[in-house]
């Protein structure tokens, strides 16, 4: 086996009741003032007031940045930078989903190495390590709150950046289930969609390894048992419970195998149309892992017996076909939409599409190259 790395940060916390421990680390840590980055929802919850207040009790005070959009701009970067240093910030602390993160990231990383965050898109493109970073998980999915890529909207272009970066990854991930509690169950459909589409797109990686293979198979066993309760109940916290270690261990899968086609295609999406990243994952998933099944059916196989499916005496292919009808089962029981034609793709945007795809996937690991013609064809099997 080749010379692999394992990336995570160096602290983890889990468990209703655990957010107090991102005070504390902070504390420890000898931070004076924080820049908290999240969203306008989380904003006018209270969510962000509550980690200003749990900080202030030990001693550092922070600035509220509220400015995250849902797919995370230039410009979000931009305002957040420009208040960090306006406040003279010394650690940064993002409360939310990925969106959040990712904008935390990308404020982290121009802190410290300066320009555009668009001068960082690609792989390892930063000279130095961001300024600190906490995250705090509201939703289990992303898990971006303990990865080193950092998804950021370039309004210009109209495309997603993808910034895959070691000096990204947060110093402490805090996934405190009881901070999920609540959620829409759209959004915990999306994001626990998303969880499973980075499982799945880990396992079947040609950079996969042993760890991430491990981590890979539980999280999508765990999302199979229990994330249709946590969309049938919001307040179910042994189901967000087991949804927040899904999503971290798919994170660890997907942090270290890397990803394929679903993300690659569904980023084109999200920045050409401004759409929800978790449903467009949702959807394309079946789709990639048939055209995946060409060449990766025993996997795929294997990740059909960890949804669920009893794949005993079945042929590769057979178990890859179960697996896919599985994944298909399990979208249409969460409320997820049957097509990207009823999110509002059209289908002369398809080659634009299909060519910043390919142009994104270069830095994935998807078990069978494509075509421009056959990314095409997934797109349009998908509408």
């Amino acid at each position: 086996m080749a010379e692999t790395t394992f990336f995570i940060p160096s602290l983890n916390l889990f468990g209703a009741g655990c957010l107090s421990g991102a005070a504390d680390h902070a504390k420890a840590k000898g931070f004076r003032r924080a820049l908290i980055v999240t969203d306008m929802g989380m904003y006018k919850l209270g969510a962000a007031e509550k980690v200003a207040s749990l900080l202030t009790e030990r001693g550092v005070s922070s600035a509220i940045f509220p400015g995250a959009q849902p797919n995370p701009t230039v410009k979000n970067v931009e305002d957040g930078l420009a208040l960090l240093r306006q406040e003279e910030c010394d650690v940064v602390i993002s409360l939310g989903g990925g969106s959040a993160h990712d904008c935390a990231k990308g404020i982290a990383l121009t802190a410290t190495n300066g320009g555009s965050i668009k001068d960082y898109e690609g792989v390892d493109k930063s000279p130095k390590p961001q300024l600190p970073l906490i995250a705090i998980n509201t939703t289990a999915g992303t898990a971006s709150e303990m990865t080193r890529f950092c998804i950021i909207t370039d309004e210009d272009r109209h495309v997603k950046m993808a910034i895959v970066d070691r000096h990204t990854t947060p110093i402490l991930s805090v996934n405190d289930p009881v901070l999920m509690l609540g959620k829409p169950a759209p959004l915990t459909a999306a994001t626990g969609m998303d969880a499973l589409t980075h499982a799945i797109e880990a396992y079947v990686s040609i950079a996969a390894t042993p760890i991430t293979d491990a981590c890979a198979l539980k999280a999508v066993s765990i999302i199979s048992n229990n994330l249709r309760d946590a969309v049938a109940d919001g307040q179910n916290l042994a189901a967000r419970e087991a949804m927040s270690y899904a999503g971290f261990m798919a994170g660890m899968a997907f942090n270290n195998a890397s990803l394929g086609y679903v993300h690659a295609m569904a980023h084109q999406l999200g920045g050409f149309y401004d759409l929800p990243h978790g449903v467009c994952n949702a959807i394309l998933l079946p789709h990639v892992q048939r055209y995946n099944a060409q060449v990766a059916a025993t996997r795929l196989k294997d990740v059909g017996h960890a949804l669920g499916v009893d794949t005993t005496g079945m042929s590769d292919e057979k178990g890859a076909d179960a697996c896919i009808h599985a994944i298909q089962r399990l979208s249409t029981d969460i409320g997820i939409p049957a097509s990207l034609t009823e999110l509002g793709m059209k289908d002369e945007d398809v080659p634009i599409l299909a060519t910043n795809a390919l142009k994104d996937a270069c830095g994935f690991t998807n078990p069978k190259q494509a075509t421009q013609a056959e990314i095409e064809a997934i797109f349009r099997a998908a509408a």
